[in-house]
């Protein structure tokens, strides 16, 4: 039998789109930009299980529920990315290379600047826990499944005891500092919202002329068959007329 702690008091400290399960299961699960069954994967084993659609805040906000629970060693990234704030890829690339000069190394989404988390808290988040990475999968079987091969591997509680760090919701004074920091935060941030409903009203425009111009192609095999039908009949029966008259 593993060892296993009592998470800090009142966890998950830092409340977000999320839902809980056994607070000593191994495995917290991140669903990004999906919208799943969370609560049927909580119920599935995982310790927490919820979206993280944005590589600042959202992602502290993980961060700060996986440390204050030694219990969680495995994070299993699943869903479909983010567009535009790439939260997936900056998590994994966090976990991997960290954070200089408040900036996730190597993250490619348009804000990936950290304010809340520590040094400390990053090197905890880092040692405490592996990444099982199956990005844009849906399936809940599969999910499943994976949730079970994590806790059968469940190395045990992390050699520490919690650890908190406090995340500071927009307009604390964390987003007031970067937004003084950097004055063209605030406009990035409604840039990118411009951009990500663009892109979904395109996607959607674009569904639609492909299904218009199927149907439209479709209508034309169509009459393309039946004007051939008609045609061998002619040939088939013209003769006998001929014949008749």
């Amino acid at each position: 039998m593993v060892e296993k702690k009592s998470p800090a008091s009142g966890w998950p400290i830092a409340k977000g789109d999320f839902h809980t399960g056994d607070a000593q299961s191994c495995v917290a699960v991140i669903t990004m930009g999906s919208h799943l069954d969370e609560q049927g994967i909580a119920d599935a084993g995982a310790a927490i299980a919820g979206s993280c659609k944005t590589e600042n805040l959202g992602l502290e906000k993980v961060i700060a529920n996986v440390i204050s629970n030694p219990n969680i060693r495995f994070i299993l990234c699943c869903g479909t990315e983010v567009k535009g704030h790439l939260s997936g890829q900056s998590f994994i690339a966090l976990h991997a290379g960290g954070v200089s000069g408040g900036k996730i190394v190597g993250a490619q989404g348009a804000i990936p600047f950290i304010e809340n988390l520590t040094d400390d808290a990053i090197k905890r988040f880092q040692d405490q826990v592996e990444i099982v990475n199956i990005m844009e999968s849906e399936d809940m079987g599969t999910i499943k499944a994976k949730i079970n091969e994590l806790k059968a591997k469940d190395p045990g509680a992390f050699g520490a005891e919690p650890m908190i760090v406090e995340v500071k919701e927009a307009g604390g004074a964390a987003e007031v500092a970067a937004a003084g920091a950097n004055p063209q935060f605030l406009e990035i941030e409604e840039r990118l919202n411009a951009i990500e409903e663009r892109i979904e009203f395109v996607d959607a425009e674009i569904a639609q002329r492909v299904g218009r111009k199927v149907g439209r192609d479709i209508g034309i095999l169509y009459g393309l068959v039946a004007g051939l039908i008609v045609f061998m009949m002619l040939l088939v029966l013209l003769p006998k007329l001929v014949g008749y008259l």
